[in-house]
């Protein structure tokens, strides 16, 4: 189940990066410069791609949320970083008292 959720989102991860940069560019550096007018109601508002980047990218999150809740399971420690420690101050030698 783990590795076919990890090759699932390896794809939507390709596929997303190739839906971003197939993108038209509407330049405007980030839309400093353009009126708010011509943000709101732009004509590639609903493009298809668009639409399908949006897809993809909620699909690749959907898929990474549930890797991360398939794996969670073997990342659990056996043992307590205090076991370890009790376990080392067992083995130090004790000072020796003054006679």
């Amino acid at each position: 189940m783990e590795n076919i959720l990890l090759v699932l989102n390896i794809v939507f991860a390709i596929i997303l990066v190739l839906l971003v940069l197939m993108q038209k560019s509407e330049g405007g550096a980030l839309g400093i410069g353009v009126s708010q007018e011509n943000l709101m109601f732009s004509k590639t508002a609903g493009n298809f791609m668009t639409k399908a980047t949006a897809v993809v990218a909620t699909l690749f999150i959907i898929c990474s949320l549930a890797l991360t809740i398939v794996s969670r399971g073997e990342l659990t420690p056996t043992n307590s970083v205090l076991d370890t420690i009790e376990e080392k101050a067992e083995d130090t030698p004790s000072i020796p008292e003054n006679n």
